[in-house]
């Protein structure tokens, strides 16, 4: 998306701050959307079979999964691509839909009289800006992408438009903070709940081998496997349930505080510094590159170590250049 003038259509714009412009974007590229429309695109045509039987519900039920599929590609590859840029005097709006017009608006600074900054309920480091105008409209800016600097970003802010109370954002990524955290701080599972799941282990894998035995049938010797296979799976839920609770980073200047949890509940923890840092990378563990990209650390070693989730990948290389600067690591090592 690019807007052509300097007032009514300023220079092509990404997720950055350049002199005394803010500058921010939301949409996923072309080739993240097709990726998810050829998903839902291939699980809709599963159903296609079902349009040549003769059953009346298994037709019904695939023109309905082929109008939901087709429903859901075209959402995705019609979503908008909005752009914002915020300059000391105006904020400008771009919007605009594949295949479509770029539609341009500027709210002036005197039409703006309130400014709020809430978080994301998915992604906890995720903040917006929420802008009341005079006439109470409610304009909400795509998401701020230097997680590391949203204090900073929305004081600027606030003092360049002269909007009072201003609450400060509650930021645990904050570069402002001594200590940076990423994901939540551990908590074992109760014996209670792991004895529970334990035995549900247990008797889903005696289901089967129970109702032949009910029905008067001989088990089968799937029904047989399966009943050692439930109590080695009981074994491990009770032995290692708590190496699922993931781990909590406490990111100081000069080292990184892993904690993690042991099969048993007991708390282990590990320190990162900087000269025992091989590589830092972003990767991504998930299914975008908007949700669910983290901080990979690689030691001279050999161990690896990924942070909790973060968000997309310009949250999390915000992230990822302020263990840099923490932890001074050397500039051929950071591959971010």
């Amino acid at each position: 998306m690019e807007f052509r003038n300097r007032r009514n259509q300023p220079p092509a714009m990404d997720d950055a701050t350049t002199s005394n412009d803010i500058r921010l974007r939301e949409g996923s590229s072309i080739a993240q959307r097709l990726v998810v429309a050829g998903s839902a695109a291939a699980v809709a045509l599963c159903f296609t079979p079902g349009l040549f039987t003769h059953d009346t519900l298994e037709i019904i039920i695939s023109v309905v999964a082929l109008l939901v599929g087709a429903g859901f590609v075209v959402g995705i590859m019609m979503a908008p691509a909005v752009v914002w840029i915020i300059t000391p005097d105006e904020i400008l709006i771009g919007h605009q839909r594949p295949f479509g017009k770029l539609q341009t608006r500027i709210v002036p600074k005197d039409d703006i009289t309130g400014l709020q900054v809430p978080g994301s309920k998915r992604v906890k480091a995720r903040f917006q800006l929420v802008f009341t105008l005079v006439s109470g409209e409610r304009l909400t800016s795509p998401p701020i992408s230097d997680v590391t600097h949203v204090r900073d970003t929305v004081a600027r802010i606030a003092t360049q438009f002269d909007v009072p109370h201003v609450e400060e954002p509650v930021n645990p990524l904050d570069a402002s903070n001594s200590e940076m955290h990423l994901g939540e701080p551990l908590e074992a599972f109760s014996a209670r709940d792991i004895r529970i799941v334990a035995l549900i282990a247990v008797a889903l894998s005696a289901v089967p081998y129970a109702y032949k035995l009910w029905r008067g049938w001989p088990p089968s010797h799937v029904d047989i496997l399966l009943l050692p296979l439930g109590a080695i799976a009981a074994f491990a839920v009770y032995r290692y349930a708590n190496l699922v609770t993931g781990a909590f980073w406490i990111i100081r200047e000069g080292d990184i505080r892993v904690e993690r949890l042991w099969g048993d509940g007991q708390p282990r923890t590990d320190h990162i510094e900087g000269h025992e840092v091989k590589t830092i990378t972003v990767d991504r563990r998930g299914r975008s590159e908007d949700e669910h990209c983290i901080v990979t650390i690689r030691l001279r070693s050999g161990r690896r170590f990924r942070s909790p989730r973060i968000g997309s990948r310009l949250e999390a290389r915000a992230v990822g250049a302020e263990i840099v600067r923490r932890l001074g690591i050397a500039a051929e090592n950071n591959k971010i």
